[in-house]
């Protein structure tokens, strides 16, 4: 897993989720995630099943929802520290499906990787609006502690630019997210190829 990783967020696009994934498959990202935190379940199972169709070629997995993961057929989800637990997860999800796990300091990262994570999310690194409980930002030198001591692939994500992007890929991640400056923008696909072109 590496390179620019897209996550949905229906309330900053512009587009909706629906043109936004169809402009990054386009774009060939390795990886969509969808994230709906304020769709009632139908909804959500409807769009995701669109999205799975729309993604038929890349990786895509599902925030928190494990049942929505397992409805469409996902290649995997992605799962917060108030989530199920990664081990739980994987007992429902099966060997082949993908976990990622969301983790703020060293403590959870080595204890994500220890249950089986796949690759781990590494968040806030700097000040975001885009998730209000994201936290206090972590900064680049959590990046760089993170990657000394645990294996699997690291995801930045919070309060990502264009031109913070080169310090976080310098600090070790393996792949980053930025989602504000890319669905709030006009041309979605310019915005994820300008990040596509700094790995």
């Amino acid at each position: 897993m590496k390179g620019y990783y897209f996550i949905t967020d229906s309330v900053l696009s512009r587009a909706g989720n629906i043109s936004d994934v169809i402009e990054a498959a386009a774009c060939k990202v390795e990886v969509v995630q969808y994230r709906n935190k304020s769709a009632e379940t139908r909804e959500m199972y409807e769009e995701a099943r669109r999205l799975r169709e729309i993604c038929q070629d890349l990786t895509f997995l599902i925030n928190d929802r494990i049942d929505i993961a397992l409805a469409v057929d996902a290649d995997g989800v992605h799962l917060g520290q108030s989530d199920m637990p990664c081990t739980t997860a994987r007992k429902l999800l099966g060997r082949e499906k993908i976990i990622g796990v969301t983790v703020h300091n060293l403590r959870e990262a080595v204890e994500a990787e220890r249950l089986g994570a796949d690759y781990l999310g590494v968040s806030p690194i700097f000040q975001t609006m885009t998730k209000p409980d994201a936290g206090k930002p972590a900064g680049l030198s959590l990046i760089e502690e993170i990657r000394q001591q645990v294996g699997i692939p690291l995801i930045a994500i919070g309060g990502i630019n264009l031109l913070n992007a080169p310090e976080v890929i310098r600090a070790g991640a393996d792949g980053l997210c930025a989602i504000s400056c890319v669905v709030g923008s006009d041309d979605v696909s310019a915005q994820i190829k300008r990040f596509q072109d700094l790995f």
